[in-house]
């Protein structure tokens, strides 16, 4: 209905002044008033990052065992369909019990790792003790979910695994873009979770050998290489103990035959 400003049988009778007022009332359906108090609802938006499809072919792969964190990572560094770089490594070294493998958009990922590791490079220096896997892995998810909700958030996926110092107990962190942390005796990201996950649920054991772990990376890679079209030009494979982080040798040169 219309408002106290406008009567219809005013227009009715060629009241000038209320002629066009009535007008505006029957085509914008309000009355003008209304519209000059009504409050303007103003809705700001952040971009949100994406799992994309750089970030899906990228495979990253965690196991612990009784005594180790075992990561691997693919060697390639792709834009798209093409390879840039075949001996890509995808990890970096928190401290001496701590190792941090990342996926996601070209320059996040680099920037964000190197940022992390230069932060817990300064925590061992200013406090001369190293902080804990946990402790790490807790710190990364708290810069990951500050950089969620700025302006311009890290499109980074993250795999922590390391070795406590006192009690020498493995540990594996699983983080995602969008701040999620799960502690977990195995995980992956990209596309490998899609064929390692259901491998690793039926032949991990909690208390694995080191060899045993190694075995188990090598078949979860025969698998990638049978299901996936891309070659993700092998992986670099590191092992966290309770003396330190070591590359473990791992030749999967060898050719996949379908089923």
């Amino acid at each position: 209905m219309p408002c106290r400003h406008i009567q219809p049988q005013w227009a009715e009778a060629g009241w000038g002044p209320f002629v066009g007022l009535q007008q505006a009332w029957s085509v914008g359906g309000r009355c003008p008033c209304a519209q000059a108090e009504a409050p303007t609802l103003q809705i700001t938006t952040t971009t949100t990052p994406f799992d994309t499809d750089n970030a899906k072919m990228e495979v990253l792969l965690g196991i612990t065992g009784k005594d180790f964190t075992l990561i691997a990572a693919s060697k390639a560094a792709m834009r798209g369909a093409t390879i840039l770089k075949a001996a890509d490594d995808k990890t970096r070294q928190l401290n001496k019990h701590t190792l941090m493998a990342f996926s996601g958009e070209a320059g996040d990922t680099v920037q964000f790792a190197e940022y992390i590791q230069a932060n817990a490079q300064l925590y061992s220096m200013r406090n001369e003790t190293d902080l804990s896997p946990s402790a790490l892995a807790n710190f990364v998810r708290g810069e990951l979910a500050s950089s969620l909700r700025s302006r311009k958030p890290y499109n980074v996926n993250l795999l922590l695994g390391g070795v406590d110092p006192i009690t020498h107990k493995p540990s594996l962190y699983w983080l995602d873009y969008l701040a999620s942390l799960a502690p977990v005796p195995y995980a992956a990201h990209g596309y490998a979770q899609y064929y390692c996950l259901s491998l690793l649920d039926k032949h991990h054991q909690p208390d694995i050998t080191l060899e045993r772990g190694m075995e188990l990376l090598k078949l979860c890679s025969d698998e990638l290489k049978r299901r996936l079209p891309i070659d993700f030009k092998g992986m670099v494979v590191k092992a966290v103990t309770a003396d330190g982080i070591k590359e473990m040798p791992f030749d999967d040169t060898e050719v996949v035959k379908g089923t």
